[in-house]
């Protein structure tokens, strides 16, 4: 975490906050890290709850590309990759997936390329007290359906030499990615009306941390007032102690003389990480806007994202493919592409623009011909036509849980996801 210290000294005022904020865009590289999510699904009885001890016991201890696994509270399955470059990331974690998965297999487990659970009702099954307290906070029905019936790629990447810059295309690409990634359509066994019913059950939390930061031009300044204004969830008492707080005021509420005691930079550096922007900065660029895919579709999201913000040229390209937008923080835009996904033609034309400039860019990134070739399979069924892979599961929901993991003949096919194997 960015700006945690063994520091208890009070915070003086705001000024400190944005020097925290400052902190949280520092140049670096350009390396790619990423966190896939899966939903957890009993390949007999996909209607029932896995309990996570079950896939817990189903995983090998260790995994050959060093991803680390843990829970998130309905048991559903988080793979973190080692960050490095392109090519070697994506081979890393694919190596990763590929164990996962053939070892839920026998355990007649499958992980659910999906980012809403299309049949189960939320069911927590870890109640350490920062989830007690954050379901607390979070109330019913969104924060049960978040906590545990939710799943998504985060991908994570280096500021490089012009943080200000990075910051401003993730969130300008935003609403395109999330258009042309959108695979989450169903909840209950049935329709959710949206594309992407995640990224709706997110806009029905606390849209004092969930909306997207506003963008003015001053990426510092911005986030510190984010922070400064989003509702304060938890406060935390010490390692094993959460405080749901309740009455609706913010850390600036806090800060200006609020509760018991001033807020120390410890209270800060946890606040920012209760708070959940589509991108939020922690000295990296957290890109949080992106359903889970398919286990063999990950890599395409991974590439296209990393492409866009990354690449100069690629990113220059897709900025001018997305139409000004006046003010912020663009909620309208953002909803558009979850409800409608591709089927929007201003989203469709764009995203076709960006998988173009993502695909010219590529080979300078090192991708091979594999992970190349997959982005191309990918805009071809799904951006050309205007189909998100929402609109493929809805096709296929009525014939078959389409959002297991299975080997669909008309699908993705399995070496799109081991690029660098070869």
């Amino acid at each position: 975490m960015i700006g945690v210290t063994a520091e208890s000294t009070p915070l003086r005022d705001a000024t400190e906050v944005a020097d925290y904020a400052h902190r949280c865009f520092r140049p670096a590289g350009d390396r790619v890290g990423v966190e896939l999510e899966f939903l957890v699904f009993d390949r007999a009885d996909p209607g029932a709850h896995v309990p996570m001890e079950r896939t817990r016991r189903a995983l090998p201890e260790e995994l050959p590309g060093g991803s680390r696994v843990t829970f998130e509270p309905g048991g559903q399955v988080e793979l973190s990759g080692p960050a490095g470059p392109l090519p070697d990331t994506v081979a890393r974690l694919a190596a990763d997936v590929a164990v996962v998965r053939d070892s839920l297999r026998a355990a007649g487990l499958a992980l659910g390329g999906v980012g809403l659970d299309p049949v189960r009702p939320p069911c927590r099954q870890l109640g350490l007290p920062r989830y007690e307290a954050m379901a607390e906070f979070l109330g019913a029905p969104y924060g049960p359906l978040m906590m545990c019936s939710t799943a998504s790629i985060q991908v994570n990447l280096d500021f490089g030499r012009s943080p200000a810059v990075r910051w401003e295309r993730a969130h300008a690409l935003g609403p395109v990615l999330l258009a042309a990634f959108a695979n989450s359509p169903l909840s209950g066994g049935r329709p959710y009306g949206w594309m992407s019913g995640r990224q709706d059950v997110w806009n029905n939390l606390d849209p004092t941390r969930t909306r997207p930061v506003p963008v003015t031009g001053d990426s510092v300044a911005d986030w510190a007032a984010y922070l400064l204004d989003s509702r304060l969830m938890l406060v935390r008492e010490d390692a094993e102690r959460y405080r749901p707080v309740r009455d609706g005021s913010t850390f600036r509420d806090w800060l200006e003389g609020g509760g018991g005691r001033r807020p120390t930079p410890d209270d800060l550096a946890y606040h920012a990480t209760t708070v959940f922007p589509p991108v939020r900065p922690r000295g990296w660029l957290e890109i949080r806007y992106l359903d889970a895919q398919h286990p063999e579709i990950w890599p395409v999201c991974v590439a296209v994202t990393h492409a866009l913000i990354t690449d100069d040229h690629a990113g220059d390209v897709a900025m001018a493919a997305v139409e000004p937008r006046q003010g912020a923080p663009y909620q309208e835009e953002w909803d558009r592409a979850a409800r409608c996904g591709l089927a929007d033609p201003r989203l469709r034309t764009a995203a076709e623009a960006c998988f173009r400039a993502a695909l010219e860019a590529l080979p300078r990134l090192g991708a091979g011909a594999a992970l190349t070739g997959a982005v191309a399979a990918f805009a071809d069924r799904h951006v050309s036509t205007g189909r998100s892979p929402a609109a493929v599961l809805m096709d296929q929901a009525a014939r078959h849980p389409a959002w297991l993991d299975h080997h669909d003949p008309d699908g993705p096919t399995h070496d799109h996801g081991h690029e660098g194997r070869a």
